[in-house]
């Protein structure tokens, strides 16, 4: 789980209001975690690695959801989000999920007001689904520990920066 700090622009700024906020903002990674994530849309692309199996071979963990939490969800499970599906989100919390023939994700965002700032949180879980998951997190933990995820919420930061204000 990583965490990062956020600037209190004002009291009561929501996950939901940010991110309608900041779907429109352009804050783009480096090119070295740009390069990286090229490469392995490329090595997917070209090893079928990146197609999602037939529904019936995996379950949604929007499955997992109640009848309450369906309700209370912001967006629709299952809605499209670039290459993610939403499971739920709440005013204060998503659930995402990635499902390939290499991992079945479920990224995980929280936003708590604290005393004088913001504070998200950011999880990525991941669920087998072959042999090869193992093998192929333990390639590519490094580049997402040490790259991806800290470009990631430097991202974030940014882009709360330039659509909520420093505070």
């Amino acid at each position: 789980m990583w965490a990062i700090d956020l600037p209190r622009a004002r009291s009561g700024i929501t996950l939901d209001e940010f991110l309608g906020k900041s779907s429109a903002c352009t804050c783009t990674p480096p090119p070295l975690v740009r390069g990286l994530l090229n490469i392995r849309l490329l090595v997917g692309r070209l090893l079928g690695w990146d197609r999602e199996p037939a529904a019936t071979a995996w379950a949604s963990f929007a499955t997992r959801l109640t009848t309450v939490d369906r309700s209370r969800s912001l967006a629709t499970a299952g809605k499209r989000e670039g290459l993610f599906r939403v499971v739920y989100r709440f005013a204060n919390e998503q659930l995402l999920e990635l499902i390939n023939r290499t991992v079945h994700a479920a990224v995980l965002s929280a936003l708590v007001e604290t005393a004088d700032a913001y504070r998200l949180y950011f999880a990525v879980y991941v669920e087998n689904v072959s042999r090869l998951t193992p093998i192929y997190i333990a390639l590519v933990d490094p580049f997402r520990k040490f790259f991806v995820y800290p470009s990631l919420l430097r991202a974030v930061r940014a882009s709360w920066n330039q659509v909520l204000g420093r505070g």
